[in-house]
């Protein structure tokens, strides 16, 4: 299935996609930084050896191992910047900017196929772990940018227990936005908090929207 909207460079794109029949993608703690590993390193092709061992160190130090020259390297040659993201047990969505033509559809394709390679070698499983290729949303206007990242940082709110524990949610980026950001320039959070008197005032305008409200919720090509 083709995304529902094309993807031109300069514009940014609410990116989304699920386990195949709503299975789950993350079964245990590594899987979940393996993904979040991917999406950040993974804006860049320069090619990463030893991905396990960058794993193992996180999980010991909650943060991955590379030395400056390396971190340096992957920005340079960024083809896609990543503005937000949430990891869910069965999906996950995505805030991405294209900065080079086809620098959205490589990217996702190159962490759909790291990752289901991973995930069946581990779980002995074998075909495809995604539903389909991965769906997305053109940001059309700064209003659906501010709406896209309240609605990706308020989504661990379909697990009951996170209403209203967004901040303390390990999975998404939104603790990256109203604190210290863990992933410095891999994650850009400038374009929507420059448009906050602080990260305080970002803070409020997620708690206070109508996104992930059942009753007030617009709805996506893709439920989640």
């Amino acid at each position: 299935m083709m995304p529902k909207d094309d993807l031109v460079v300069s514009e940014i794109f609410h990116i989304y996609n699920r386990g195949v029949m709503k299975r789950d993608i993350f079964l245990d703690n590594r899987d979940w930084v393996r993904f979040l590993f991917l999406i950040l390193y993974f804006q860049s092709p320069e090619t990463i050896n030893n991905i396990s061992d960058h794993i193992t160190h996180y999980t010991k130090h909650s943060m991955f191992g590379f030395d400056k020259d390396k971190h340096n390297k992957i920005l340079n040659r960024r083809t896609v910047k990543l503005q937000a993201f949430a990891l869910l047990p069965n999906h996950f969505h995505l805030l991405v900017e294209e900065i080079e033509d086809r620098g959205i559809s490589k990217y996702m394709q190159r962490i759909s196929n790291s990752y289901t390679k991973y995930f069946n070698t581990k779980y002995k499983g074998s075909g495809h772990l995604f539903q389909n290729r991965f769906q997305s949303v053109r940001i059309k206007d700064n209003d659906q940018l501010l709406y896209a990242s309240t609605y990706i940082h308020r989504n661990c709110r379909d697990n009951p227990k996170w209403i209203n524990k967004e901040k303390s949610y390990p999975w998404s980026s939104y603790q990256d936005y109203i604190d210290t950001n863990r992933w410095n320039n891999l994650l850009d959070t400038e374009l929507i908090l420059s448009q906050f008197a602080d990260q305080k005032e970002y803070e409020n305008e997620v708690k206070t929207s109508s996104a992930k409200i059942k009753e007030l919720e617009i709805v996506l090509p893709f439920q989640n």
